[in-house]
């Protein structure tokens, strides 16, 4: 049985007792523990079920590889599935529950399909579920629904808070064994800035459970005064609890950090994302042991030497009494010391490897404990736990030499290098035969813009298994990152460390050699997924020679552990069985995380009111002052319209209209976009951004330009004031603004880099109000100032800076109403004050604000297109009779070549005309003009569609704008649109400019 033993336990503080709940069952353990280290020292051996088969299911590592142990962990709104034991710290009052059982973990129902793994082959999904047809709904869905996945989904809404940090270092080492705190000393003395992280608890790593010294120390007094000594460094940041996540291009880190897993009545956030830019990368991320493949190592009970020495070391828990050692290395020979020593029974250590181990073999058989080389597992048996194994020879087909009582097996298959992070942008791989492991090629390293390597693998992250291999390859890899960050590399020597000869190790994918159907088929590679050798076999016979379809088709390495532990070993028996050498089969892609990360620290602060913050402009006070009433513009609140008491929303647009039709009206126009472009290639810039010619503009000018994708479609339309000889401001709609302007910095950085133009997205540095209508110029110059802003002083489409009132202005004479207008930009700090003096100024005008639909539906009025209305992704500026501001002059421009296609320059597209209904009524918003006839699906064949459609106070009945076929040559033409209920009404094609065709009020 597993239980806690007197000697041992090295990170405990056995001072403080921690009470938890297993299913239901109150157990304890000490500060220190992990939750599998408290549950192993109760003797709680089994803690979960497999996917498939449900199968019992054991711990099997120590640390994020671990592919069974998942827990239900919390209750109400701090409940998480799937949470591993091995990295979750106890803490007092842990609750938790195992999953993927019905109705308990010892009796669980579904286990009646570890006796049907016959009609269960690799791929069965794929051949059961497609006949009949009609199953696939009504049957096989359902089953499939009710039976997928492992955890319970949270019903409740998680009450706690998680966070982005953002940090800026010279060098980041992801790692703090032994190898990534040599690292950053090295990288340190350089003066570097760095930031050190550790996913665990703990400094050291493996190192200080493995024993050594360095130099002349015990290896654990050399990592706490390592530890010290960075610690006291002031450009050194530390950070346990951590994981470093990915690795981008561009030096960019994602990190993860648990703050409060371990405490959580703290205060503060539970998790935290760190979003790092360095300009080195060290990755001291370690190696992970690789079990081996017999019938039964996924019984409760099998485990990897390493953990098993892990738990007796670090956290004083005994497996069982009687562990069998198998392995194929020297490093489990450290294990069975270790058990020895600490007065348990090692029956016997089965080495496969007919020449046995070295120095360390030797020590063992010196404590007394039998060796067996050139033999294996042929079987452990055992159900829910493991009672015996059947040793066989690993050169045979698995024929029983000898039974051995035992209740744990320690197994070690070699190591493998986490190369996750090294691969995540790019690193490539090369095979060491020596060690049957990949690890990273230093002359395919990851590199950045100027092809220069930005990431360095240190220690046995890098394939170095020695300690004294370890600690000089991380002490170069610290130098090596410093000297490429621009800093002077240390010269102080690496620490010096005994290095103990071992004895090679030999591959062994399966044991024995040549078990035959009978054990392959209880030969485990993913115990999650209960994917086993045989299947992988069956998946090469069908034709899955690609180890990207063999994964899929088996769904090896596709557990919540992504193939830590499965895939090199899956690897290698599919390469076996193509007969084709294991570089030749590749590995498959590793992508981020390197474990899963929370769903909240994701978000971060952006969830409930804040998952998409609101934006506000400076005046916003006032219009919730008024209450005003919203609609939402991209991010952005602006007020549809002002109803006053009693008042209906469209009786206050009505009203609005004719105000500022009649008088003088406000709007805040702050949220449109305002992009600044400038360099000496400005104007070349803007116009191949623009259909229509701006380098020829003028300073002090101002010009309307529509922007078309590559494909030639609308994008964007705004108005370009030309500020000086080598600036622009470009304005664009509210929902534009951050997408234009990453579309211009896209071109530049990724097409025209070496062009000389800046950009810069000034929206929220200005605030701007529109003053529109016949009395606006009167309002203005009632404020005062030196700006002149009579008709012959600030002519249509200028724009002029000076004073009006107090305020530092710059006027643009723009109008997208008809009328008179302004539009008045100040600092965004004036933006209320202005807005006030604006209302006072115009007090005797009856002034008032109005919204975006009376803004809407002046600018329809006038004919004026609006993005996103007369736009849909489909229409290029021809369909909307734009041809006027396609420059004729430009050899290029975006979108150009593409207009030039048949299917675009075709004269029988549906183009902009105005409509206006016979009976006065408004056109229903989304109506299609009905033609004769039906298509081939049965449906009436359609001539146009509305694009807007209003009530116009000004003209007293219903206007629309559409798009219809050879609509400009069909003018005083009436046709039918379609109605809700059924019934369509009639309307007449008429030019889209219902107000003011000859610009007469805007002009005065």
């Amino acid at each position: 049985m597993s239980t806690r033993l007197a000697t041992g336990g090295r990170l405990l503080n056995k001072g403080k007792q921690l009470n938890f709940t297993f299913n239901g069952k109150q157990l304890t353990g000490f500060e220190g523990d992990t939750l599998a280290s408290a549950l192993l020292a109760n003797d709680q051996m089994m803690m979960g079920r497999s996917f498939k088969y449900h199968r019992p299911r054991g711990v099997v590592a120590s640390g994020a590889e671990e592919p069974n142990a998942l827990m239900n962990m919390g209750k109400g709104g701090k409940f998480e599935p799937n949470q591993r034991a091995t990295t979750t710290e106890l803490f007092d009052g842990l609750t938790c529950a195992s999953q993927n059982h019905w109705p308990s973990l010892e009796f669980d129902v579904g286990a009646v399909n570890n006796y049907m793994t016959r009609f269960f082959p690799a791929g069965f999904y794929y051949k059961t579920f497609m006949f009949p047809k009609f199953a696939w709904k009504h049957v096989f869905e359902p089953i499939v629904r009710q039976s997928a996945g492992l955890g319970q989904v949270p019903k409740d809404r998680d009450v706690d808070t998680y966070e982005h940090f953002y940090a800026y270092v010279d060098i980041a080492v992801i790692g703090g064994g032994v190898a990534g705190l040599q690292a950053a000393k090295a990288a340190a003395l350089s003066g570097a800035k760095v930031l050190l992280m550790e996913q665990t608890a703990h400094w050291g790593g493996r190192a200080a459970t493995d024993g050594g010294e360095v130099d002349g120390k015990p290896v654990a007094d050399y990592i706490a005064d390592l530890v010290a000594e960075l610690d006291a460094m002031d450009n050194v940041t530390m950070r346990t609890r951590m994981m470093g996540s990915g690795v981008y291009d561009h030096g960019y880190v994602l990190g993860y950090e648990r703050v409060n897993d371990h405490t959580p009545g703290n205060d503060g956030p539970r998790h935290r994302l760190w979003r790092i830019r360095a300009k080195q990368i060290v990755t001291a991320t370690g190696a992970i042991e690789r079990p081996l493949s017999f019938a039964g190592n996924d019984i409760p009970g099998v485990m990897l030497a390493a953990a098993i020495r892990d738990y007796a070391a670090d956290y004083g828990v005994s497996i069982g009494d009687r562990t069998v050692v198998v392995t194929n290395n020297d490093d489990a020979y450290r294990t069975a010391i270790l058990l020895k020593n600490a007065g348990l029974e090692v029956p016997v250590i089965l080495d496969a490897r007919a020449g046995g181990g070295g120095a360390l073999a030797e020590e063992a058989r010196a404590l007394g404990i039998r060796i067996e080389n050139g033999k294996g597992i042929a079987k452990v048996k055992g159900g829910k736990r493991v009672t015996s194994v059947a040793i066989c020879s690993q050169a045979g087909e698995g024929a029983v030499l000898e039974e051995i009582q035992c209740d744990a097996v320690a197994m070690s298959g070699g190591w493998s290098p986490v190369v996750h992070l090294w691969s995540h942008c790019g690193g490539k791989l090369t095979w060491d035969d020596a060690q049957a492991h990949f690890r990273p090629d230093a002359t395919r390293a990851p590199t950045n813009q100027d092809g220069i390597g930005f990431v360095v693998p240190a220690g046995s992250a890098n394939g170095e298994m020695d300690l004294a291999a370890i600690l000089n390859d991380a002490h170069d890899a610290g130098k090596a990152a410093s000297k490429a960050a621009g800093f002077n590399a240390t010269r102080k020597a690496a620490p010096k460390a005994d290095a103990q000869a071992e004895a090679a190790m030999e591959p062994v994918w399966l044991m024995p050699q040549g078990a035959g159907p009978k054990l392959r088929i209880k030969a485990w590679l993913d115990f999650q997924n209960d994917v086993k050798v045989s299947d992988v076999r069956l998946a090469a016979q069908e034709g899955y020679e690609s180890v990207e379809h063999t994964k899929r088709y088996t769904t090896l390495g596709m557990a919540t552990d992504q193939g830590k532990l499965s895939n090199i070993n899956g690897l290698a028996t599919l390469a076996g069985q193509l007969n084709a050498p294991i570089p030749a089969v590749g590995t498959t892609t590793f992508r981020p995380p390197y474990t899963p990360i929370s769903f909240g620290a994701i978000a971060g602060e952006a969830r409930d009111e804040v998952f998409q913050p609101l934006r506000r402009t400076t005046i916003h006070g006032y219009h919730e002052d008024v209450n005003a009433f919203y609609e939402p513009v991209g991010q952005w609140r602006r007020p549809y319209t002002f109803p006053r008491k009693g008042e209906s929303h469209a009786d206050a647009v009505k009203r609005e209209i004719l105000q500022t039709r009649d008088s003088v009206g406000l709007l805040d126009a702050s949220t449109l976009g305002k992009i600044i472009v400038k360099g000496p290639d400005a104007g070349k810039f803007l116009d191949m951004l623009y259909t229509n010619m701006m380098s020829n503009l003028k300073p002090g000018k101002c010009r309307y330009g529509l922007m078309c994708s590559e494909n030639g479609f609308l994008s964007d339309d705004g108005v370009v004031a030309r500020i000086d000889e080598d600036t622009f401001l470009c304005h664009t709609t509210t929902g534009g603004a951050e997408r234009i302007h990453g579309w211009m910095e896209d071109w530049l950085q990724c097409e025209w880099w070496d062009w000389k133009v800046y950009t810069a997205n000034v929206t929220e540095q200005y605030a701007q109000v529109a003053v529109v209508g016949p009395n606006a110029r009167k309002v203005i110059e009632k404020l005062g100032g030196d700006m002149d802003v009579s008709k012959e002083g600030l002519a249509f489409m200028e724009w002029k800076d000076g004073k009006i009132g107090d305020f530092d202005a710059r006027a643009y004479r723009i109008s997208f109403s008809g009328e008179l207008s302004y539009e008045i930009a100040v600092p965004a700090s004036q933006g209320r004050a202005f807005w006030d003096a604006l209302m006072e100024a115009g007090a005797e005008f009856n002034i008032m604000p109005y919204g975006t639909e009376a803004l809407h539906v002046m600018r329809a009025e006038k004919g004026f297109i609006m993005i996103g209305d007369e736009t849909d992704g489909t229409i290029i500026p021809q369909d909307l009779g734009l041809n006027w501001a396609i420059s004729k002059k430009k050899e290029d421009f975006l979108g150009k070549r593409a207009q030039l296609r048949s299917h675009m320059a075709d004269p029988n597209r549906w183009k902009l005309v105005g409509l206006k209904t016979v009976d006065g009524s408004v056109i229903p918003d989304g109506s299609y003009a009905i033609a004769a006839g039906s298509n081939a699906n049965g449906q009436r064949n359609t001539q146009g569609r509305v694009t807007s459609t209003y009530y116009s106070p000004t003209l007293d009945c219903g206007i629309a704008m559409g798009l219809v076929h050879n609509g400009p040559d069909r003018m005083g033409e009436v046709i039918e649109f379609n109605k809700v209920d059924g019934s369509t009404v009639k309307a007449e094609i008429v030019n889209p400019v219902f107000y003011d065709m000859d610009g007469e009020k805007q002009n005065v």
